[in-house]
């Protein structure tokens, strides 16, 4: 389109620009932006990032992460759900929130050519990227971040009716002070996941990864292992080996 501002470097192994891009959603536009990986070795994977309920592309959180990512050799398209493109607080139904992240997803595959390519997001984000997984929705991967399982202080209406069906790896992190996820009552759901989901719980973290200072550690060096943990995931999905359960 003419107001995309972008540059397509030819061949593989060779690096790609930062792109900003107008996304067409049925007979709307949303926005999108793709960095390439920053540090590390460029293999040729992107993460299609999608922002929580009360959040945005451009959030401090999803910034931080995606940068965080990028510095592992990581590209990341982060992108608007399109009530937030319009500057509304409330989000879109479920079917519209797929319909704009499978919109995004193949916008990347045309711009980036990725060797692998994951989906995910923070919360609700994660949340509409595992409903796509769970339909068959052709990836790599899943990535969550602070998946929400249910409403906070309601544990009886769990959003996991899905989540057997995934076949793609996954790797989810969750903080043991999280209202969206009771520990517990995520691991008893695990124990119907057949996939190779690899689970890894922020010990005194809420929703957002905010940990305590009495914990011991700072949200940086939490955000700093969250990464790595990822990249090491990624490796593994690279190289075709099956993620630890």
């Amino acid at each position: 389109m003419a107001n995309d501002k972008f540059e397509i470097m030819p061949g593989r192994g060779q690096q790609l620009e930062r792109g900003e891009w107008r996304v067409a959603v049925g007979g709307e536009e949303t926005s999108a932006v793709y960095e390439p990986a920053s540090g590390g070795a460029d293999e040729g994977v992107t993460f299609v990032f999608a922002h929580g309920a009360g959040g945005n592309m451009n959030d401090r959180g999803v910034v931080q992460t995606a940068n965080a990512l990028r510095e592992r050799g990581v590209g990341v398209v982060r992108f608007n759900f399109l009530y937030k493109e319009k500057k509304s607080s409330r989000p879109d139904p479920m079917p519209r929130l797929k319909d704009t992240f499978s919109a995004v997803v193949a916008r990347a595959r045309a711009e980036t050519g990725p060797a692998k390519l994951i989906i995910g997001g923070r919360s609700m984000g994660g949340r509409a990227a595992s409903m796509l997984a769970a339909e068959g929705f052709e990836c790599d991967g899943l990535l969550l971040l602070a998946y929400p399982l249910h409403p906070p202080g309601k544990p009886d209406q769990l959003r996991d009716a899905h989540l057997p069906a995934i076949k793609v790896p996954v790797i989810c992190f969750n903080g043991t002070r999280d209202p969206f996820c009771t520990p517990a009552l995520m691991e008893q759901v695990l124990t119907r996941v057949k996939t190779d989901w690899e689970m890894h719980w922020i010990d005194g973290a809420d929703h957002s990864f905010h940990v305590l200072k009495s914990s011991g550690r700072t949200d940086a060096e939490v955000l700093e292992s969250i990464a790595d943990l990822c990249a090491a995931w990624v490796q593994k999905i690279q190289n075709k080996l099956p993620a630890p359960g």
